[in-house]
């Protein structure tokens, strides 16, 4: 697995935890909401499976994995002890394996992920639609304008929506893509946002998020 993560140095890791949610519930009160609407997902592609209990000491239960195969390693490794979402590109042949997995599903966003979910799928499976705000080339997504139509033909429980702005070095630059999708949400009455990681979590709090998306903040030694 390339880019693992070494070595966690655990003190630093329960610094950096407390930091970051202190940063959430910041961001949430200058926006006026409850600190407790924000989940803070820890993103663990790059930790390696013997060191998840570190991340338990530090208390981050809430884990989003990338890749199918890894998901299935972690999670077995580690059978009650987090709660799983799946944050990668999905592809529609992984569906069967992730579905009974995880809790929530980050990145549908093709006719063929659906197809899928709703032959593999159970009343239990809730999905996050990944829409593309900023109408990137090449980028995975739906189009807000075909959000209708996703909902409408989506087999099990779509509980809100995710987004990946594009790449900025200032946090405010995400800015406007958060908030158009906290609107597309509103517009269908969809509670969850997935959005913001590291970079500009702070923001994406204060457009609305419901949950972050976290990784190498939290893993700095």
């Amino acid at each position: 697995m390339a880019r693992v993560i070494e070595a966690l140095d655990r003190a630093a890791l329960r610094e950096n935890t407390a930091r970051v949610r202190e940063d959430i519930a910041a961001a949430a009160r200058r926006a006026g909401r409850d600190p407790g609407e924000v989940e803070l997902l820890a993103a663990v592609k790059y930790i390696a499976l013997e060191d998840l209990d570190a991340l338990a000491d530090a208390g981050l239960t809430l884990l989003g994995e990338n890749r199918a195969q890894e998901l299935e390693a972690k999670e077995l490794a580690h059978p009650g002890t987090f709660r799983w979402h799946f944050i990668g590109q999905l592809q529609s042949r992984k569906v069967k394996q992730i579905a009974p997995l995880v809790e929530l599903i980050h990145s549908v966003a093709s006719d063929s992920a659906l197809d899928q979910l709703e032959r593999h799928g159970t009343p239990e499976t809730e999905i996050l639609l990944e829409v593309n705000v900023a109408g990137e080339a090449g980028k995975a997504g739906i189009a807000p304008e075909e959000l209708g139509a996703y909902l409408q033909r989506a087999p099990v429980k779509v509980s809100g929506l995710m987004t990946m702005p594009p790449f900025a070095e200032d946090p405010e630059a995400s800015r406007p893509y958060f908030a158009g999708l906290r609107g597309l949400a509103q517009e269908h009455g969809l509670a969850r946002l997935s959005m913001g990681t590291s970079q500009d979590f702070a923001v994406a709090v204060e457009e609305g998020a419901t949950i972050v998306r976290v990784g190498s903040t939290l893993y700095r030694a």
